[in-house]
């Protein structure tokens, strides 16, 4: 573990960044939505970057097996997991992933299983593939001292055994923040075996696994967990490298693993080749910098509760498990029919809207807190003040 700090940029540079996140409101906008960091990007990484561009060499991603090699030794190190990395593949990002192995693996109208309030992009993803949603949503009916949403298991049975082809998973939870436990995905799996589904894991966000949480792979669980499930991730925003452009899909299985060689060929090749390589580096050489992002995190994501309490005491908000997104649920202030555009016009702080992770949660707003104390202070004060 290092003992480094890592601190983000200053207000001032992050304004000439040419990202979304800085380019999509004004500038007298606090922009808090859009997951990425704001932290320098580790160095190892900076140093490969400015080596390939000093060399021109900036052609088409071609064979790159230093990228299953540096997500083996990730894997390996971080969760005990043993991966094969001969069946590691590339892809441009997380959504391409995803899309290709539906179009592998279902037709237009097969049923796929979600379960709402999740990652926005799931939606667009499986209308990409022209499927069927089934949505079980999370019940706020949990522990309110530690993660409160939960599944609702008979509805999930029932989806299971109604005929979907694909659960599609977000591992750890985006935006909810939690970590599945070894048993629920346990009964995933013994479901997707049962009844002939493909569960496909995005663990995008497994990286940033907070001190003391256990992050558990859905491919490490065994033979059962192999033969009917694919994990998609990236270092994309475990070392925010979003914009380089290239994720990973990981099969452990002999019979999966032929069942992707269906996969358009084009997929590897539409992946960057600075992509490419900056992802082996962040797996194999920036894990002392990912631990310095993780405990400057660990502060904010505590820091968040203290400002709350303090000022907006009536918001609710659970210490996320894993990654930076905070889930606020501000019904209590009473921000009208969307809160997100209240707060942008009214306090000049951009949020993403909770009805966009699941219909029902129209009273909540995520908050990235991947920045700086003052600029998530700054943020929290500016509400506070119209309160």
């Amino acid at each position: 573990m290092s003992e480094h700090q890592l601190s983000a940029h200053n207000l001032a540079e992050l304004q000439t960044h040419r990202s979304e996140k800085w380019r999509g409101f004004p500038q007298d906008v606090l922009p808090l939505p859009v997951a990425e960091m704001d932290f320098p990007v580790a160095e190892s990484i900076r140093a490969l970057l400015s080596e390939m561009v000093a060399h021109s060499d900036l052609g088409y991603l071609g064979p790159i097996p230093e990228l299953g090699l540096g997500f083996k030794k990730f894997a390996a190190e971080r969760w005990g997991w043993q991966v094969d990395e001969k069946q590691v593949r590339a892809a441009t990002d997380v959504g391409v992933a995803v899309v290709e192995v539906l179009r592998v693996f279902t037709k237009p109208g097969d049923s796929i299983l979600i379960s709402s309030p999740v990652y926005h992009n799931f939606y667009t993803w499986i209308n990409e593939a022209q499927l069927n949603l089934v949505d079980v949503p999370f019940e706020r009916i949990g522990d309110e001292s530690a993660n409160p949403w939960i599944f609702n298991w008979q509805s999930i049975e029932n989806a299971y055994a109604s005929g979907i082809k694909v659960h599609l998973v977000c591992s750890p939870h985006n935006p909810l923040g939690f970590i599945y436990t070894k048993q629920d995905l346990l009964k995933l799996v013994a479901l997707a075996k049962k009844h002939n589904v493909l569960i496909i894991s995005d663990e995008i966000h497994a990286p940033l696994t907070y001190p003391g949480e256990t992050f558990v792979p859905i491919l490490s669980l065994g033979s059962d967990a192999e033969s009917v499930a694919v994990c998609v991730t990236a270092a994309s925003k475990g070392w925010n490298i979003a914009g380089l452009k290239c994720a990973i899909l990981i099969s452990q299985d002999a019979e999966m693993n032929t069942k992707l060689s269906k996969l358009a060929p084009a997929m590897h090749y539409r992946a960057s080749l600075l992509g490419g390589f900056a992802t082996a580096t962040a797996f194999a050489e920036a894990g002392e910098w990912l631990d310095d992002v993780i405990a400057q995190l660990d502060h904010n994501r505590h820091l968040i509760k203290t400002l709350l309490a303090e000022k907006l005491p009536t918001v609710r908000y659970h210490i996320p498990q894993n990654s930076y997104l905070a889930w606020l649920d501000v019904e209590s202030l009473n921000l009208g029919v969307d809160p997100s555009v209240t707060l942008i016009e009214k306090n000049r702080v951009a949020f993403n809207p909770g009805h966009a992770f699941g219909k029902q949660c129209d009273q909540y707003v995520r908050l990235n807190f991947a920045t700086s104390p003052e600029i998530i202070t700054e943020a929290i004060d500016r509400i506070a003040r119209s309160q």
